[in-house]
């Protein structure tokens, strides 16, 4: 009988081994993918966010090249998202708009446009808004107008 227990004792044995080994396992794994997947979603939070202004000063920046076509006194209206607390600048024939990044610092994320826009600062908050964009019969400049939506 003696013979059986002791058997039985080195499988109960083995068994914890082997949990203790998947356990160590486990932990290895999750030390090192963790950090990966947080870098990860840091990347893939600065594209999507580049992206998101990329589209923003290109809607304000064709807008501004349609009202140019259309001559003085024509105006437009556009909806667009801005993806973080920012700032807006228009100088002259460029529409920029700086995006932090969680690695590169701050990304200036820009679009030209074929006739000078009324120098300007803007500041945002996160979120959807509607700018109207005008040439003014006798401007020299079209000028970008914003309401948050």
């Amino acid at each position: 009988m003696k013979f059986i227990d002791n058997k039985m004792d080195n499988k109960g044995q083995m068994s914890v081994e082997y949990l203790l080994v998947v356990l160590v396992v486990i932990l290895v794994l999750s030390i090192v993918t963790i950090p990966l997947i947080s870098n990860s979603i840091d990347a893939s939070n600065d594209v999507s966010h580049s992206s998101d202004a990329k589209v923003s000063a290109s809607t304000i920046a064709n807008a501004a090249d349609t009202v140019y076509a259309n001559g003085p006194g024509a105006k437009r209206t556009i909806s667009f998202y801005i993806p973080e607390s920012t700032k807006i600048i228009l100088s002259d024939k460029k529409v920029i708009i700086p995006i932090q990044s969680s690695s590169n610092g701050i990304i200036n994320v820009n679009a030209t446009t074929q006739y000078s826009l009324d120098d300007k600062t803007l500041t945002v908050n996160k979120g959807w808004y509607d700018a109207v964009v005008s040439w003014e019969v006798g401007a020299k400049v079209i000028d970008v107008k914003l309401t948050n939506i």
